[in-house]
């Protein structure tokens, strides 16, 4: 019962950010953010690696972001700006705790306060909230998330 309770206060907390606004994860927001303030912020990852001509800063195991168990920060070498977090959660978060805090799927032609269904190959559907720059990925399941990945935010 109390997990239950507790549900919507952890993501809220975990999420960092308001469902109206599109917001930085941890202080730390896609397309501005540069990666030194990803350093100065959470100190040296545990490892660093190139990915698709992106430098990603990887925290996990006793380095990982509280209420994580990993977090990746993928930083444009020309730039030096983070273009993407992924963020995969301590907590169990499930498909009606996202719906609840950012909004249901978009009726046909709305993108606000909504998201758009995405489907993967051989993957579950994952949850692509367009204007808030959130994507929610689930696991094999379909209903509980596996990580959630903030990326600039359309208008």
């Amino acid at each position: 019962m109390m997990r239950v309770l507790m549900r919507p206060f952890l993501l809220l907390w975990f999420l960092g950010a308001a469902p109206a606004l599109a917001k930085p994860w941890n202080g730390i927001e896609p397309g501005v953010s540069l990666k030194e303030a990803v350093v100065k912020k959470f100190g040296k990852p545990s490892k660093v690696t190139l990915v698709g001509g992106r430098e990603v800063l990887t925290y996990l195991k006793e380095k990982a972001i509280r209420g994580t168990v990993q977090s990746q920060f993928r930083v444009d070498q020309k730039s030096g700006t983070v273009d993407r977090i992924d963020v995969f959660p301590e907590p169990i978060i499930d498909q009606d705790a996202i719906e609840k805090s950012y909004g249901p799927a978009c009726a046909a032609g709305a993108k606000d306060g909504c998201y758009l269904l995405r489907a993967q190959d051989k993957k579950p559907a994952y949850f692509l909230y367009e204007r808030l720059g959130l994507a929610i990925f689930f696991k094999d399941d379909g209903k509980t998330v596996q990580s959630f990945a903030f990326i600039p935010a359309k208008k």
